[in-house]
């Protein structure tokens, strides 16, 4: 029997790493500049040609290598970092396994020059899929020059995999950025096809953010620091006004790797409770120093994620630490503990006005206690003696007015304000009939201050008509029943918010924001699937600044964009100016607009995996959305609910939330038990 099991190549066993360490050019582009970092290396240069299918090239002034260290930094597993197994648990550098370089020469071109400060002469290594091509001794600079040209060029599946451009050069970026500001002290350059995108020079981390993201950044950062004897947290916050939609701005480092953690991340918005607007995140660049002990780094192939020995502490700790920077600099509401809010203003001690009162020996000092509106006369100067039984009907006008504020509800003068003694006068003439109003009664003077209840006969059983009732709408019974054929003057308006209609089967609910998603996204789907949008030019073109990122994404997207209806021409350096909008979003902040728009599709592109038109539909219609909370007249109700009900899937937005909820009488007489 022949044996079967046999060890692999060395070249094989290398692309089968690099499987795993080089997924993309921007894997390549980030174990190079760790590498770097780790030489110490105080300036960094990287050149990229064609989104690194042709050429990444990493050029640092760091230690170098002696030629023997340059021939053996290509095998597997050899590293400077690792003597012992303990060493694994005391590890602060980034590259330590020893498989970035082998890995990387197993599927690219790969020429290095490195010459150490002290030595004469340095060392050129060329390598193709691991076989040594050349090993000599050349004239160079001193530190590291890695050349990386036709990655995967013997590969040819994981070539055609490779995305476009734009995409490949957008991850690219991210990886220059979290290296970038996690070094503050090094100087990092970025080219791009011979076009410079970034030039970072050397300082503090402060700097370092605004010359990355813009200098519109200098205005909102402010620093965070807690110390503790297990961890230490420091870094900047974002002011809460200042909050994007998009999760694309939030960097945490731990001993200077960046991670990514959703746990910390909720640490972060709960010390922001109740100053972000409703799905916004804050920016933050948080650095986390922590015991190499305390977590274990080596759980994922590219050590973005890690796990804490006690996560619950650090996540207290976190929340500490962004709750008291939020207060320090008084970015949340603060309470007045100087005004006494059961108190007149203007009669606190020492402000009493002039007058017959303010002779009193005391009056000048002691405040003047509110009086209710119920318990004054119509002019409201002094109270009144108001007999027992009649306080309670004046107290209902109080509660009356308060509670028909959350109500879209006509609004009547003062002398004919309903109260809750009179309630069928909400059902008078609902079902066509001339039902006549209760008229009020002076109560008698029991303890009951609702006033006397009105019991009907028994032999004589009052029914209330409602005109729901006489709907001649053919209306499922079941809860997934669509709710069309609404009359408008039976829409009720809640909060700005929420819509109320009757139907046969009981009561709709309808969730207004998500309403207009569901329609525009129809909208934007079409345009985009046709090229048939409409555009609104401006008045005034409005000039945008974008990160590069997003400015590359935007470029990509032109035609797409377009045919939304948007109009832009390049201006500059991450520059655009907007010329036109769609004609559907009318209204809102333009650069906003635009700038959000692209931050939610590349976050939805890469985690949802969509394709381009629908990922833009579905991201535009919730940017536009956002806007459609407010205050609707009975004709623009009306409007929305058939725009609706004509949708393509009435019941769901885009994403999958529910639009509408249907009450049923059952549930209805459930909440009555």
């Amino acid at each position: 029997m022949h044996n079967v099991i046999q060890l692999l190549p060395d070249s094989i066993a290398n692309q089968i790493a690099a499987g795993e360490v080089v997924q993309r050019p921007a894997s390549v582009v980030k174990e190079l500049l760790e590498n770097s970092v780790d030489a110490k290396a105080k300036s960094i240069q990287v050149i990229i040609r064609e989104a690194g299918r042709n050429l990444i090239q990493i050029v640092d002034d760091g230690l170098g290598m002696t030629e023997t260290d340059a021939r053996m930094s290509f095998e597997r597993h050899a590293t400077s970092k690792i003597r012992t197994s303990d060493d694994l648990f005391r590890i602060r550098t980034m590259g330590f396994r020893g498989e970035a370089l082998a890995s990387i020469a197993a599927v690219a071109q790969v020429e290095m020059r490195t010459r150490r400060a002290d030595d004469e002469l340095g060392t050129l290594i060329r390598i193709e899929g691991s076989d040594i091509k050349a090993q000599e001794s050349i004239s160079c600079l001193p530190g590291t020059n890695l050349l990386i040209k036709n990655l995967f060029f013997n590969v040819p599946a994981r070539r055609n995999f490779l995305k476009s451009n734009s995409v490949e050069m957008r991850h690219i970026l991210d990886e220059f950025q979290r290296v970038a500001l996690a070094n503050p002290e090094v100087a990092f350059s970025l080219f791009h096809n011979d076009q410079e995108i970034y030039n970072l020079p050397a300082g503090k981390l402060s700097r370092r953010i605004v010359d990355m993201f813009g200098k519109n950044y200098r205005e909102q950062l402010n620093f965070c620091e807690e110390k503790t004897p297990y961890v230490t947290v420091h870094g900047y916050i974002g002011k809460p006004e200042s909050a994007k939609k998009a999760r694309n701005e939030q960097f945490f480092f731990v001993n200077n790797r960046y991670i990514k953690h959703n746990y910390l991340h909720h640490a972060v918005v709960g010390a922001y409770e109740g100053t972000l607007p409703e799905g916004s995140h804050p920016f933050y660049v948080l650095f986390i120093e922590i015991d190499p002990s305390h977590i274990d780094i080596n759980i994922h192939p590219t050590k973005t994620e890690i796990k804490f020995d006690d996560e619950r502490s650090v996540y207290a700790i976190m929340m500490a630490a962004v709750r008291k920077a939020v207060g320090l600099y008084n970015l949340s509401p603060s309470l007045d503990f100087d005004s006494d809010v059961n108190f007149l203003s203007g009669t606190r001690p020492g402000n009493a006005p002039a007058g017959p009162a303010s002779k009193t020996p005391d009056s000048g000092s002691l405040p003047k206690p509110i009086t209710p509106a119920w318990a004054t006369d119509k002019a409201g100067s002094r109270p009144v003696s108001t007999p027992a039984a009649e306080r309670p009907s004046l107290r209902n006008e109080s509660l009356d007015r308060a509670a028909g504020s959350s109500f879209d509800m006509p609004r009547s003068s003062a002398s004919t304000r309903p109260s809750v003694n009179n309630w069928q006068v909400l059902y008078e003439g609902v079902a066509g009939t001339n039902t006549p109003a209760r008229t009020e009664s002076t109560p008698e003077p029991t303890g009951d201050w609702l006033g006397p209840a009105q019991t009907p006969p028994a032999e004589q059983p009052v029914t209330l008509s409602s005109r729901a009732n006489q709907l001649q709408v053919p209306v499922e019974t079941d809860e997934s029943a669509v709710p069309v054929g609404v009359e408008g003057d039976n829409i009720m308006q809640l909060q700005n918010r929420y819509l109320l209609a009757p139907v046969k089967s009981g009561m709709v609910l309808i969730d207004q924001r998500r309403a207009y998603e569901r329609i525009l996204y129809d909208q934007f789907h079409s345009a985009l699937t046709k090229r048939s949008g409409s555009s609104q030019q401006l008045l005034f073109p409005k000039t945008v600044t974008l990160s590069p990122v997003d400015c590359q994404l935007a470029l990509d997207l032109r035609d797409d964009l377009m045919s939304l209806g948007f109009e832009f021409d390049e201006l500059g350096q991450n520059t655009l100016v907007i010329r036109g909008v769609p004609a559907l979003t009318t209204g809102e902040n333009e650069e906003e607009l635009f700038a959000n728009l692209l931050a939610q599709i590349r976050v939805d592109t890469g985690r949802l995996k969509l394709d381009r038109v629908e990922s833009m539909a579905r991201s535009l219609a919730r940017r536009s959305s956002q806007r459609h909370v407010s205050r609707l007249s009975v004709t623009e109700r009306k409007a929305l609910i058939d725009q609706l009900f004509a949708s393509t899937n009435p019941s769901y937005t885009p994403t999958g939330e529910p639009v509408t909820v249907v009450l049923t009488l059952d549930k209805i007489a459930g909440l009555f038990r």
